[in-house]
């Protein structure tokens, strides 16, 4: 009877030490699972692109940058989440060997293997893009457009190389290649001025304008009427106040002022010392208020010859021409109400 007490207790024990060690395989079962769960979700973040991936903008690699530093290049332009991994990548790859320098644009968020992928082959993604600039749009326009649709674009070095040229920025369809420096658009911008004034010398040399003169008073007309005729006449009363001595009394002016398109002015716009406040100032303002295209152009260079000295857009959404004050008042009354 001993004997079977002895043994039944020997069973116990091997029972509990089993227990045991299961209960040990166990913890580190769950450990190593919990781990290898945790490393490849790791692993898996640091291949998925970073959240401020810089999808469509430009990312340049220097020509005479080492390979050893593509990865940290990577990593500050948020392409990448992990140097190390993109070095270790492009090691086991082999792909370190040929990586090509350059200028990159990414049009979606993309992981860290086609981001080496691309690198390693060469694929820029670059093409060209295609804006357009309408007739009557500031410089300031233009570099919104530009800002929006051209990756690697650099406003402020757009505004400071187009901002002496205002008139001269000929409105257009152009295809720029991203990254193209301000002062390549801005040249490309005045060689197309160039080149459709030329369709237009005939004109230019038999107007009795100075042609600088010409190319403010077409910016006008771009705020200020729509149709081929109605910018003529618009020509011609502008200029035979001018003649006149009296001022313009433009409101489009006030636009270019407060960079605001449709912008209605105030009477504190009517009083201001502005230089382009051509209620106060007689004459011409001192430059451009946007970049005309070649109707308007041709209108101021070959105005319509007429006796008027006003005209408004009424509510009807037609221009109304007066020859006197008296005449323009009643316009304004019939036509503004």
């Amino acid at each position: 009877m001993q004997f079977d007490i002895g043994r039944s207790e020997q069973q116990n024990t091997r029972a509990a030490s089993l227990r045991a060690l299961y209960e040990t395989y166990r913890i580190w079962l769950t450990g190593i699972a919990v781990l290898l769960i945790v490393g490849i979700t790791v692993v898996v973040w640091l291949f998925s692109p970073p959240s401020n991936f810089p999808a469509n903008s430009l990312i340049t690699i220097s020509k005479d940058a080492p390979a050893s530093t593509f990865g940290a290049t990577l990593a500050d332009a948020h392409l990448i989440r992990s140097e190390f991994l993109f070095k270790v990548l492009a090691r086991i790859t082999g792909f370190d060997h040929h990586l090509d320098t350059g200028a990159y644009v990414f049009k979606k968020p993309a992981s860290l293997i086609s981001v080496l992928r691309r690198i390693h082959a060469g694929q820029h993604g670059i093409e060209a893009v295609h804006i357009t600039f309408t007739e009557g749009m500031t410089h300031y326009d233009m570099a919104d457009t530009l800002e929006a649709q051209l990756p690697g674009f650099n406003r402020s070095a757009f505004l400071n190389a187009a901002s002496t040229s205002e008139g001269y920025l000929f409105p257009d369809t152009y295809f720029f290649m991203p990254g193209d420096s301000g002062d390549d658009i801005v040249i490309r911008l005045k060689s197309q001025f160039s080149q459709s004034i030329a369709t237009i010398t005939p004109q230019i040399l038999a107007s009795r304008h100075k042609f600088s003169d010409a190319v403010i008073l077409a910016s006008i007309l771009e705020r200020e009427a729509k149709t081929e005729e109605d910018k003529r006449i618009v020509a011609g009363i502008l200029w035979n106040r001018i003649a006149k001595g009296m001022p313009l009394q433009v409101d489009a002016v006030f636009g270019y002022i407060h960079k605001e398109n449709g912008y209605t002015p105030t009477a504190e716009d009517l009083a201001s010392n502005s230089p382009y406040n051509t209620y106060r100032n007689k004459g011409l303002p001192p430059t451009a208020i946007s970049n005309p295209g070649i109707e308007s152009l041709l209108a101021a260079v070959t105005p319509a010859q007429t006796k008027y000295f006003y005209y408004l857009t009424g509510n009807d959404g037609k221009m109304h021409y007066a020859v006197t004050f008296d005449q323009h008042k009643k316009n304004v009354a019939q036509y503004l109400k």
